[in-house]
């Protein structure tokens, strides 16, 4: 299956829990240093409601993999970036308290 990239930089091969993609969107926007983010499976979970919540889990090759949860589900999404936990931990708050 191909990508479908959206600005090059969120690459879309699933489809996106409600809620989550403008805070990618915004995430993307507010910070250059983020080379791409991709969204992964989607999962139904019991204790996803409410706001979009990210948590960032491991470390990958290029980056960070994390876990959002909202409306019912959970999403792994993988962020490519040259940056700590922390740091990307900062730049993800930044973004979810805008939304």
């Amino acid at each position: 299956m191909r990508l479908r990239a959206e600005k090059n930089k969120l690459k879309v091969e699933h489809s996106i829990i409600d809620g989550l993609r403008p805070v990618l969107e915004r995430l993307l926007r507010e910070n250059p240093r983020i080379r791409t983010i991709i969204p992964g499976v989607i999962r139904q979970v019991r204790d996803a409601k409410g706001a979009p919540i990210i948590r960032i889990t491991v470390p990958t090759t290029n980056g960070w993999k994390a876990i959002a949860l909202s409306a019912g589900a959970r999403q792994e999404l993988f962020v490519s970036i040259a940056a700590g936990k922390d740091e990307l931990a900062a730049m993800i708050k930044a973004a979810l308290d805008n939304s």
